[in-house]
């Protein structure tokens, strides 16, 4: 639901409580899941009307949604159960058993044997868990106290839960405001008008009539406070006043009150900015726009002009009328100017960090700017990175001419990766930390001839680099191998462009040649499934709107003839859009924007369209001195726009929003290009460096630590785990021998949870060494592995054979399963049930195991190497596995369907097999996860994916052995291959502690 749908159910809400319609008003809460109202609830629980109760919810949750959503049913549940059996009516209390309270005996079967227990008793109150029960009413209170704060923790209602400050009777004084707009611009206005809201109002002839509604109506009331109205151009709704109309005759309005001055209004809404129906005044064109001008600005009819006037009449000569333009949100405003040095053939913006631009040049030179301090943070001139393994025909073409061209430059979706395509054969991509810091990932000898375009694409969920050349081949390329995947020839001329694409989950590649044809690729088909000509028989590119939906292209003849048109998916010119020169000695380039905007740079200007318009918009000259054609490129969000000017220069415009944002990072450095984090320098505010103090920990007399006391039959420890609750450490030894440390709660240790102020004691019951089956393990071969169920009273444990179920209390084991081969690498139950397991395996596989009837409900396959990793999110009811193949994959856990995935991207040189591994750690929040490789540390949001923080080691740095979050997420503690302990703040991972092993480790050990 849009932002302006959501205000309108809100005014709705407002309407209908304000009119006494309650039974309506929770009606529209439950179906629009906008609002739960919590008051509402706990009125239902206390009188007991528990089927309105579960009704009221099914809006917002159902029990499997989440945990919390499951212990919300549950009590409810439970409570009705609990009263009919006090009530002595078995029949109800039996069918409540049956029918509500048995979908919880899969999560819980213990529990739910507990309830059924208590059917054949007299009393549930015999029960000692239920002694202290003393009526309905009072246990009902108890449980809404305990609902509330379910009902607050779980994230399904975040943001529902407080109703939005709204002025009183806003609904009636928008429409107040409406009609009042409306009536100010009738030809002929009446004193003692009739109105409507069924249809626009007029001051019709006294012969026509409709239905009556006097303006005695409450509804049409002068509100007490009235701040002005929002131009209804802003929402996009078609004007009904025509500028070709004679002006309206000025006449006295009967109404003042509700009419407000356009002189009066000190701030015009952008058409940028946010618009809200619940505040009563007009916002500044600032930061949230969801929803805004891209929803309301398209529904603007083809052929209206995008300029709207709207005149008042007030009695007096007409005042000053603000206007407003469709152009508005367009980048028009000159912000910063770069001095590139050489002449720009291709730009691009980071697609995260916006003020990043990659320029590439007619010399070869890549280069990145931050475009807010006008800095080079990188430059780097061409270079072939290893001649030896070049083609023959390669190395000749360089001793005959060695000047090379960049092409095209390019981000990979998520910023990580960037490709650069050269005249001379060669693609290289580099791998992209942050700052300045950006590495060399591989070089490809793609075509011989030039490489005219570059693109990046996920076909089969892989991402994978696309380049086409003057050899009339199309060749798509693994970017983490550099292995050539496909390879499409059907082209007669210099393949010119390509355009990757999916539709409901088909991919596919578009292309075009510079003799004007176009063709459509699927990957698992040899030859081109759709063959058509440009307009013109032009060389041209073609790109997509940002959401998908629409197509586009543009290009130049051979005659110097433009054409900007958009295509349907049949390959049907739907739109050739007007207003371009009748000569170009250059293939002018193009852009689009916010699903909105066609730009092109042509006849030393900017040319701008709106889609829906064929007509020219607006045309900017940048405070003039552009290129003939000059290269063009908007920022993702469109609020900033790079384009090439003369004497080798780059302007940045801005709009509104744009040149704010460059005032605000400019005044806040901290915000802007971080250096790579581990590193020692920072810039400060007033953009001056400064060392960032990284305490080092040498010596022993620096921190506290302890040795744990061990037996003689404990080997190397190769698995560690402090246990939930805090109190115990757990250890798995190569032996596949287990030990446990507990610390006893006494007057030197309160808490009872683990310290270094008090030595823990070696734990084993008398059953004895909890040890796994090795069987049928290979040594050599075999990951040992463990894990904690939630409540601490079982661990699933495996060295290398079967999979071993202990008991945590008694040592005892429980059961084993699942020999080998495979053999398992990684274990984790599932926090909402303890029977279900998750199984990585050395074959790749990631088996869900069902402890309760003993079997592999699901195998899911994604990976191609081991499994190293695998953490459960169960506020999002997601899997995330991470492999040795360095890839990370999220399983949906209702249906056990893969959702997304990425692979590390590990930097050059480091690609011994040591260094494979993958590990994925929760944060606290559920919403975001550590990875750990032997190179870097990252922060992602597990939902998407999307890498919000990485820290690499140094060239000197040892690899990273593991890491992990501290218990409450705010640290991240590192452990490296020389024995040293790093902490980083997890926010940011900024380094601060160094832990040296001279500092723990004895000097017989080190």
């Amino acid at each position: 639901m849009s932002s302006l749908s959501k205000d309108l159910s809100f005014l709705i809400l407002q309407f209908l409580d304000e009119g006494k319609l309650k039974e309506t008003v929770h009606q529209l809460e439950q179906e629009s899941g906008l609002f739960f109202n919590v008051k509402y609830v706990e009125d239902l629980v206390l009188s007991g009307q528990w089927d309105i109760v579960e009704k009221y919810l099914s809006g917002f949750t159902k029990v499997d949604d989440n945990e919390y959503s499951m212990k919300i049913y549950f009590e409810i549940r439970k409570q009705k159960y609990l009263e009919a059996l006090d009530k002595h009516d078995r029949a109800k209390a039996v069918d409540i058993l049956v029918n509500d309270l048995k979908v919880f005996s899969s999560f819980d079967e213990d529990l739910f044997n507990d309830l059924t227990c208590l059917l054949p008793l007299d009393s549930f109150r015999e029960k000692e868990m239920l002694a202290c029960y003393r009526d309905a009413k009072s246990a009902r209170t108890i449980m809404m106290v305990e609902l509330k704060k379910l009902i607050e923790a779980n994230p399904i209602f975040c943001e529902k839960l407080q109703f939005p400050e709204i002025t009183r009777s806003r609904l009636r004084t928008l429409i107040n405001q409406s009609l009042n707009f409306q009536h100010s611009l009738c030809s002929n206005p009446k004193q003692n008008p009739d109105v409507t809201l069924f249809v626009d109002h007029t001051c019709r002839q006294s012969d026509e009539s409709y239905p009556q509604l006097n303006f005695s109506d409450p509804l049409m009331v002068s509100p007490e406070r009235t701040e002005g109205f929002l131009p209804r151009a802003t929402y996009g709704v078609r004007p009904f006043y025509n500028p070709s109309q004679p002006t309206p005759v000025p006449v006295q309005m009967p109404f003042p009150a509700s009419i407000v001055n356009p002189s009066n209004v000190t701030h015009p809404i952008p058409l940028g900015g946010s618009v809200s129906l619940l505040s009563t005044t007009n916002p500044a064109p600032l930061l949230n726009c969801p929803g805004g001008s891209e929803d309301v600005l398209r529904t603007r009819p083809i052929g209206i002009s995008d300029r709207i006037t709207l005149p008042v009449n007030t009695g007096q000569s007409q005042s000053h009328v603000p206007t407003f333009k469709i152009s508005d949100g367009l980048p028009k405003t000159v912000g910063r100017t770069l001095n590139q040095g050489s002449s720009v053939m291709s730009m691009d913006f980071h697609p995260v960090l916006q003020i990043l631009l990659l320029v590439g040049t007619s010399v070869g030179d890549i280069v990145l700017w931050d475009v807010v301090s006008q800095e080079k943070l990188v430059s780097r001139n061409f270079k072939v990175w290893d001649i030896g393994t070049c083609s023959m025909t390669l190395e000749a073409a360089l001793i005959k001419d060695p000047c090379v061209s960049v092409n095209r430059i390019l981000w990979s979706p998520n910023g990580a990766l960037f490709g650069v395509a050269y005249s001379k054969h060669i693609v290289q991509l580099y791998f992209y930390y942050g700052g300045n810091d950006f590495q060399q990932n591989l070089e490809l000898d793609a075509h011989a001839g030039s490489v005219n375009d570059i693109a990046f694409a996920n076909p089969k969920k892989q991402l994978c680099v696309i380049t086409c050349g003057d050899d009339k081949i199309i060749k798509v390329w693994d970017v983490v191998t550099g292995a050539k995947k496909y390879n499409f020839e059907g082209h007669e001329a210099p393949v010119y462009s390509v355009c990757p694409h999916n539709l409901e989950n088909v991919h596919f590649i578009l292309s075009t040649s510079v003799d004007g044809k176009i063709k459509r690729w699927f990957y698992d088909i040899l030859g081109p499934m759709v063959d058509c000509e440009a307009p013109g028989r032009c060389c041209t590119k073609m790109a997509y709107s940002t959401d998908g939906k629409r197509l586009f292209s543009c290009g130049t003849s051979k005659y110097g003839e433009s054409f900007v048109v958009e295509w349907s998916e049949d390959g049907v010119v739907e739109r050739v859009y007007q207003g371009l020169g009748k000569y170009s000695s250059d293939v002018i380039q193009f852009d689009t924007s916010k699903n909105r905007f066609l730009v092109v740079g042509a006849d030393f200007s900017i040319k701008c369209w709106d889609m829906d318009n064929v007509n020219l918009l607006t045309s900017i000259d940048a405070d003039g001195d552009l290129t003939a054609s000059p290269r063009i490129r908007f920022s993702k969000d469109g609020m900033l726009l790079a384009v090439s000017a003369n004497e080798n220069r780059i302007k940045i415009l801005g709009n509104a929003y744009g040149l704010w944002l460059l005032r605000s990072y400019e005044s806040n450095v901290g915000l802007r290009t971080l250096p790579k984090t581990g590193t020692t320098k920072l810039k400060t505010r007033n953009d001056e460096t400064e060392e960032v103090r990284v305490t080092e920990i040498s010596g022993p007399s620096q921190l506290r630590s302890l040795k744990l006391p061990v037996q003689e039959k404990a080997d190397k420890i190769l698995r560690l785990t402090y246990t939930n609750s805090g109190t115990a450490v757990l250890a798995l030894a190569s032996n596949a021998i287990h030990l446990l440390w507990k610390w006893k709660q006494n007057n030197d240790n309160s808490s009872g949870k683990a310290t270094t102020k008090v030595s823990p004691q070696l734990w084993q019951p008398p059953s004895g060494i909890m040890t796994n089956d090795v069987t049928d393990a290979k040594p050599e071969e075999a990951v040992p592995c463990f894990a904690l169920s939630k409540n601490d009273y079982y661990v699933v444990s495996a060295s290398g054979g079967k999979i071993s179920l202990f008991n945590m209390q008694t040592f005892k084991t429980m059961t084993t399963f699942m020999s080998p081969p495979p053999a398992a690498t990684y274990l984790i139950f599932c926090p909402q049930d303890n029977n279900i397991i998750a199984v990585g395996m050395d074959d790749s596989t990631i088996h869900i195991y069902k402890a309760r009837v003993d079997e592999v409900i699901i195998k899911l396959k994604g990976h191609c190497k081991r499994i190293t990793g695998l953490v459960f999110s169960h506020a999002l009811n997601l899997l995330v596995s991470s492999g040795a193949d360095t890839q990370i994959i999220t399983w949906n856990c209702r249906k056990w369907e893969r959702q997304c995935s990425r692979f590390i991207q590990i930097p050059a040189g480091m690609t011994t097999s040591a260094v494979l591994d993958t590990q994925v750690h929760l944060h606290q929040d559920q919403m975001h996860f550590l990875s750990v490789h032997a190179t870097q540390l990252a922060i992602y949001k597990v939902k998407r994916l999307q890498s919000l923080k990485q820290w690499t080691i140094g060239e000197s740095s040892a690899p990273i052995t593991h890491a992990t979050f501290s218990c409450d997420s705010n640290l991240v503690y590192a452990s490296f291959q020389d024995g040293s302990v790093c902490i980083f703040s997890a926010s940011i991972l900024q380094l601060r502690y160094r832990i040296k092993p001279t500092s723990y480790l004895p000097p017989d050990a080190r």
